[in-house]
Parts: C-alpha cells; sequence; structure tokens
C-alpha cells in the first residue's frame, strides 16, 4: 500500500497525561494519538515526536511524524483526527513532508515558554495548572542578565537530571536565544536551543529566579556551565508553567500539497 509521511502539529493540556511518550497502563498524549489513528486507519500507525514533554507539561506546537496511507491528505487527516482525538489535544496544522523527514533528529530548532505569574490574581484557579504562582520580589534587570549568560554554545551537564544523556554525549546546547517578556499578569521566559536535556528548561527558570529573588549570586549561572553535575542547581519548577512552543525544520523538507 502506498503511503505518504505527514507532520503534525499538535496542541495539547498536559495535565491529565503522563508525558508524552507511549508508556502502559498510562494515559499519554503519544497514546492517545496512536489510538486515533488506529481507528481511522484501522491499523497501528507509529508516531514519532520531536520531543518529550513530561507529566503536566503543555505544548502549542509540538510537532510529530506519521506515515499513512496516501488517500489520506493533510486536510483530511487534520479534520479526522480533530473529530476523535480527546478534548485535551488538538492538531493544529499538517504538512506533507519527504520520506526523509524525522520529527526528532530532522528538527533543527526547539523553542520553550515558561509562565510565571507575579501579581494578585496568580492564585486565580483559572489560572492554577497553567502558570507558576511567585510571591517573592524579583529584579528585573537580574532576569535580564542571568538569561544573557545562558545563550551560546555551552554544556548544560549542571542543568540537567543525571542521566538524560549518555556519559559519553558532551551535554553541550546550543540557545539561540534566552529572553524574559513582560505579559499581562507576570513573566514568560522564551528559550530556543537545537537540542534539550531533561528539566533543562524548568531547572533554568528555578535558578534565575532564585538569583533575581536574591537568593543566590548571578555568578553562580556562570559556575554551574562548567560544572560537571546538577548538584549546585536550584531545584526545577513545576512542570505546568512549561509549554513547548515551536519545532523548526529545514525548508527542502516540506512539500507542496498537491
Amino acid at each position: 500500500m502506498e503511503s505518504r509521511t505527514l507532520q503534525l502539529v499538535l496542541e495539547y493540556d498536559g495535565t491529565r497525561f503522563a508525558g508524552w511518550q507511549r508508556q502502559p497502563d498510562e494515559r499519554t498524549v503519544q497514546g492517545v494519538v496512536e489510538e486515533a489513528l488506529e481507528r481511522l486507519c484501522g491499523r497501528h500507525i507509529t508516531v514519532l515526536g520531536a520531543g518529550r514533554t513530561d507529566a503536566g507539561v503543555h505544548a502549542l506546537g509540538q510537532a510529530a511524524g506519521i506515515r499513512v496511507p496516501e488517500k489520506w491528505s493533510p486536510s483530511e487527516m487534520r479534520r479526522a483526527l480533530n473529530a476523535v482525538l480527546p478534548g485535551d489535544v488538538w492538531i493544529s496544522a499538517t504538512y506533507p513532508m519527504s520520506p526523509a523527514f524525522h520529527a526528532r533528529f530532522s528538527a533543527v530548532s526547539r523553542a520553550y515558554r515558561y509562565l510565571v505569574g507575579t501579581d494578585e490574581e496568580a492564585g486565580n484557579p483559572f489560572r492554577h495548572g497553567r502558570e507558576l504562582a511567585w510571591r517573592k520580589p524579583l529584579n528585573r534587570q537580574l532576569l535580564d542578565e542571568a538569561a544573557h549568560l545562558i545563550v551560546g554554545d555551552n554544556c548544560f551537564r549542571g542543568f540537567a537530571v543525571k542521566g538524560t544523556a549518555p556519559e559519553t554525549d558532551n551535554h553541550r546546547c546550543n540557545v539561540f536565544e534566552a529572553v524574559w517578556l513582560d505579559r499581562e499578569g507576570g513573566l514568560a521566559f522564551l528559550v530556543k536551543a537545537n537540542r534539550f536535556l531533561h528539566h533543562m528548561v524548568r531547572f533554568l527558570v528555578g535558578t534565575m529566579l532564585d538569583v533575581a529573588s536574591g537568593c543566590r549570586a548571578i555568578s553562580d549561572i556562570p559556575k554551574l556551565l562548567q560544572a560537571g553535575d546538577n548538584c549546585g542547581v536550584s531545584p526545577p519548577v513545576p512542570p505546568h508553567g512549561l509549554y513547548l512552543e515551536k519545532v523548526e525544520y529545514p525548508d527542502e523538507l516540506y512539500l507542496v500539497d498537491a
């Protein structure tokens, strides 16, 4: 049977998921999308994600690759999936891709956003589960300086869960952009890199918030970028404020939709 390669762009509320990756006896994003595809295609279709979001982490632009029978156009696949997926997952776009496309290994960058609520309404139940409510005063200038320090090609072993990559891996990530932005009700940290290590964004945010609230020195960040382990890092912030925002691929992997 002839098949075609598609990229799915997914949005999901991670609250009721045990993360992205399929797990036995756990509800996961990969699992529910594969169940929906099997219902539509009559056989198991493997869904390969650009990255594995943890339990509680949300997505505004997770990317995934699938190979489906050729009869499924990108628009028809999107419409059919959205008709059968649960309400906390949504396919925002589908693209026809070259057979060489691989959702994980073809990616040239990934971008995350972490939301921090700083106003009096940050404890509102309708914002709970969507952002971190932060009650301590923050030095905005120190936040900006801390973000600037992590831009570039660095070893992030000090900002990652031990064992997140093989010991033979250099744990280097090239951070293209890291910036704190003001938003209504608080702040947003935006970071874009070629790769991320396990809990890396959450460790970075926790450490920067500690710096900006006077709990540690900003000079700790360069030291952590030289560290051989994560013993000196601040605790990671909770997953519910984190969003996988966008995954980018080379233009040549996109096909014209016939």
